[in-house]
């Protein structure tokens, strides 16, 4: 048996979120859906293996989530990242407290997105 877990990441504003997911941390646009024009946009985006839903919809999660990523390269991941001068955000790699090396980005919705290396 296997399983694929798909983050639900509530967004308030879709240029916005493009702008971060898309340019800032280089995902790809994979669908876009709305029950009419005038409707909150739910999307897929992608980076690999990583796959999250991005929903404008109020009743599907909650904005100030937070997102653990695994990594196996994280210091390709950071330069790439930061080479892009988000001016929102700076990350940093740092050692976390279970002593993995991590960083840590914060999108314009307050949700939060650990990535790790251990």
């Amino acid at each position: 048996m296997q399983f694929k877990v798909i983050p639900v990441v509530r967004i308030f504003d879709e240029t916005k979120a493009k702008a971060f997911y898309l340019e800032f941390l280089g995902m790809s646009l994979e669908w876009e859906h709305r029950f009419e024009p005038n409707a909150p946009l739910y999307m897929q985006v992608s980076r690999g293996d990583l796959v999250l839903h991005l929903s404008e919809h109020s009743g599907d999660c909650t904005p100030g989530s937070k997102i653990f990523v695994n990594t196996d390269e994280l210091d390709t991941l950071h330069r790439e990242v930061t080479s892009r001068g988000y001016r929102y955000s700076r990350p940093e790699i740092t050692t976390a407290p279970w002593g993995d090396r991590m960083f840590e980005v914060v999108d314009p919705f307050c949700n939060r997105i650990l990535f790790n290396e251990g």
